[in-house]
């Protein structure tokens, strides 16, 4: 069994949800829908000097599952190279 978690910029929700449809994963997840924080890109503060805001997902699957995920999480991320998305897996 793998955690997965995954921090993003709330921008590329819709996006890293249709990827994840097209590979028919992530049918069941816990979604955080607003975080904020700081890590290699801008700060997502949600206020009026850093006004973004991310997303968190936390899936938990088989490996098969995540591997999928992973390649989605992939995919998102060479089309949006400037946006904040993360992927860490524990188990």
């Amino acid at each position: 069994m793998k955690r997965l978690e995954i921090i993003a910029n709330r921008a590329v929700e819709a996006d890293l949800f249709d990827a994840f449809k097209k590979r028919g994963v992530v049918t069941n997840y816990t979604k955080i829908p607003i975080a904020y924080g700081m890590g290699n890109s801008e700060p997502k503060m949600g206020d009026h000097i850093w006004p973004e805001e991310n997303v968190i997902i936390i899936v938990y699957c088989e490996e098969a599952e995540a591997s999928q995920i992973r390649q989605a999480v992939a995919e998102v991320k060479g089309f949006f190279t400037q946006e904040g998305i993360k992927l860490f897996e524990l188990g």
